[in-house]
């Protein structure tokens, strides 16, 4: 083998992480692509000399090249991004050797989004809230790809972690379908039956997965004898809004650990499905620590 032929090997065992991070930072699979490849480019035409670390510099070269990226896109008006957080199978979330590039492909596995305003980032603060919140990469690594010391990349990803708590202005139509959210949290908060049935369909339909118990309902008495206990209040949780595969839906935190994951389908003004995921162990491999 040539010594250009160990090079691509050793490049492509870290693919997938680098095209976990520059979809997270960019939003698209093709820009991600376009990024990863620039890295290999510049890779390959350096030869990987005086490389000891090259997850590390590859880290780097991805950061400054989706740094770029973000900046050209500029003025451009971008929407809302939806960050993937697919649920993990069963077998890989219990592993505790489980890879974590594989962990990162399989993101894609089940459409599961959380809804993360970055286009109210600068490009500094979403790369080092990227690159810190979600692949813990140390800060003063991050603070080199920026150009900025250690204490001033820190305070980015804090105003960022800020930035996205606050959300953006939802849509008329979203924010109809918002309402009906948290009229049914309101109603399942106060134990009142009837507000429940005011909205939710006769014929919705619940799907769940968890610990305790994982089937579909349907119906409005049977929803709501399942999913009242785990919509009403509980000691120490935090309900976060958040778009679940652009639908209206819940993250629940407790003591700033993910536990659940609720959707909602909303039509004339009634909620006709949800589904839902409780498992803090699976949650906690893909959430972002800034929702806590």
């Amino acid at each position: 083998m040539t010594g250009d032929d160990q090079l691509a090997v050793e490049f492509e065992a870290h693919r997938g992480y680098l095209h976990a991070i520059a979809y997270r930072m960019l939003g698209s699979h093709a820009d991600a692509d376009d990024a990863v490849q620039e890295a290999w480019l510049r890779l390959a035409r350096g030869g990987g000399e005086g490389i000891e670390d090259l997850r590390g510099w590859l880290t780097t070269v991805t950061g400054r090249i989706c740094l770029d990226a973000l900046r050209r896109r500029g003025m451009r008006g971008e929407q809302p991004l939806e960050l993937n957080i697919g649920m993990l199978p069963r077998e890989v979330a219990g592993d505790a050797g489980a890879d974590p590039e594989r962990e990162a492909l399989l993101a894609d596995s089940v459409s599961m989004a959380l809804y993360v305003v970055m286009d109210a980032l600068t490009p500094a603060e979403r790369v080092s809230f990227v690159l810190h919140d979600v692949f813990d990469v140390p800060f003063d690594a991050i603070a080199a790809i920026l150009g900025r010391s250690t204490a001033a990349t820190k305070m980015l990803a804090s105003r960022a972690r800020g930035r996205l708590r606050l959300g953006t202005p939802a849509t008329g139509e979203d924010s109809a379908a918002r309402e009906v959210v948290d009229a049914f949290f309101a109603a399942a908060g106060r134990g009142d039956v009837a507000g429940l049935l005011a909205v939710l369909a006769p014929d919705v339909t619940l799907r769940a997965e968890g610990p305790s118990w994982t089937g579909e309902v349907r119906g409005a008495s049977e929803v709501i004898s399942r999913a009242r206990f785990a919509a009403g209040p509980r000691a120490g949780a935090h309900v976060h809004p958040v778009l679940v595969d652009g639908a209206p839906g819940v993250l629940v935190t407790m003591a700033g650990r993910p536990v659940t994951v609720m959707a909602f389908a909303v039509a004339n003004g009634v909620i006709t499905a949800i589904r839902g995921l409780t498992d803090p162990d699976r949650l906690a491999q893909l959430v972002p620590s800034w929702v806590a």
